[in-house]
């Protein structure tokens, strides 16, 4: 009897708890979506996440998502916004809608989109710029540009065509500009660029940069690159011609002038101060990862350098199962001596489970790779500190606990 008493009322808990967290949650500021931001040849849409707490003037990123993708999932999957909520930027999500064979991606292969003010997605882009520069009081001097994918492929893109635009950009499994001839050339399969194969001469490169703005002679945005040794679907062959395209623009040699490996599997190649590169060991088509978004607004400028850990911590998960439900809670405790302030929470959720609902943060995806993003009112865990959050989940016979926590790219330990 004490038995079933026990597991009825933990159930009933359970089932309690389930129902707050349909309530709704505080929260920082939102993803927007903007309608009339000025010339769109492209057809694209636009959303906006501006943080609440901004300087005056803020830095302006253009994060864009990869093929199949749009702005609100970029949003959700990457770490820019919580960044943002943390550092004050304005982060403008633009969604591709040019089919291309597998899902909408960005225009990197038309003659329109290949010329400067030639129109196509490149045009609109700069446009959402514009509007952000007027709107928000956006700093036109400190505007960047990065992307997955497709939106690696754009970041390079913008750089070539509008380095009065673009202070610098960092491309995560892209392609050089000018790599794909025309549409019938950009679908995996058929393509040349993509097809593991393609091999010009860094001055070949470098020359498809510069026929773009004969007459330019401002300074170029620095380049940030990445890939992942283990990607097929965009080849890692590509981040060598990528590299060469960008170092022949600089007028820099392809001899690293130093080398590192500042977080492990990450190998970074430096080729004067306007070229990093980054090759990934092992990954796929996979990035940006945890960590890296960080890293490229410090490339940027936008933040200080986030050295090799921002501090140690620790979680702690308790999970209350029942039938095909389940409800886990994680203490989130700050065990270094300065704080915290903004968070994301990487963690592996079992196999079977699918996230559902949760409380204190938001999650996404909802199962497999999960990010946990700090609300409005728990931004900051001061040394010493902790956060609650927590979320309820479907499961398929397995009850385990989430595992492999990482707070801002930082390994967890178990508490």
């Amino acid at each position: 009897m004490t038995t079933r008493g026990t597991t009825w009322k933990a159930l009933l808990g359970s089932a309690l708890l389930a129902c707050t967290l349909l309530a709704p949650q505080a929260s920082a500021a939102a993803l927007t979506e903007v309608t009339g931001f000025g010339d769109n040849p492209g057809g694209m849409r636009m959303h906006v996440y501006v943080p609440d707490a901004r300087p005056a003037k803020p830095a302006v990123v253009v994060a864009m998502h990869g093929c199949g993708g749009s702005g609100p999932g970029f949003h959700s999957s990457s770490e820019f916004a919580s960044l943002a909520d943390r550092h004050g930027f304005v982060v403008i999500y633009p969604s591709a809608q040019q089919e291309a064979g597998f899902g909408k991606c960005f225009d990197t292969w038309s003659e329109a989109a290949k010329r400067r003010g030639g129109g196509s997605d490149p045009v609109s882009i700069v446009s959402m710029v514009n509007h952000v520069v007027q709107r928000y009081g956006g700093d036109a001097s400190r505007v960047f540009a990065t992307g997955s994918s497709s939106g690696g492929m754009m970041t390079n893109h913008m750089l070539a065509l509008y380095p009065d635009v673009f202070k610098a950009g960092a491309a995560f499994m892209g392609v050089p500009f000018d790599c794909f001839a025309n549409a019938a050339d950009f679908p995996p399969g058929r393509s040349r660029c993509t097809g593991g194969s393609m091999n010009r001469t860094p001055q070949q490169w470098g020359d498809s940069v510069r026929r773009v703005n004969p007459g330019f002679t401002g300074p170029r945005p620095k380049v940030q690159l990445w890939h992942g040794t283990a990607d097929t679907l965009v080849p890692y062959s590509l981040l060598q011609e990528s590299m060469e395209q960008w170092t022949d623009v600089f007028g820099v040699g392809q001899t690293p002038t130093s080398t590192d490996t500042p977080r492990p599997g990450w190998n970074r190649s430096r080729y004067g101060a306007d070229v990093e590169v980054y090759s990934v060991q092992g990954a796929g088509h996979t990035l940006p990862s945890s960590g890296m978004a960080a890293v490229a607004l410090e490339f940027f400028g936008i933040t200080g350098s986030p050295g090799p850990a921002p501090g140690p911590c620790s979680v702690k998960a308790k999970v209350t199962a029942w039938n095909n439900g389940l409800v886990e809670s994680l203490t989130i405790t700050n065990t270094g001596s300065a704080p915290v302030n903004g968070w994301s929470l990487a963690f592996t959720l079992p196999t079977g489970q699918t996230i559902t609902s949760g409380w204190n943060a938001t999650y996404s995806p909802a199962t497999g790779q999960v990010t946990a993003r700090n609300t409005g009112h728990n931004a900051a865990i001061a040394p010493g500190g902790a956060v609650e959050i927590g979320f309820q989940s479907t499961h398929t016979g397995n009850t385990a606990a989430a595992s492999a926590f990482a707070l801002n790219g930082t390994a967890c330990a178990a508490g």
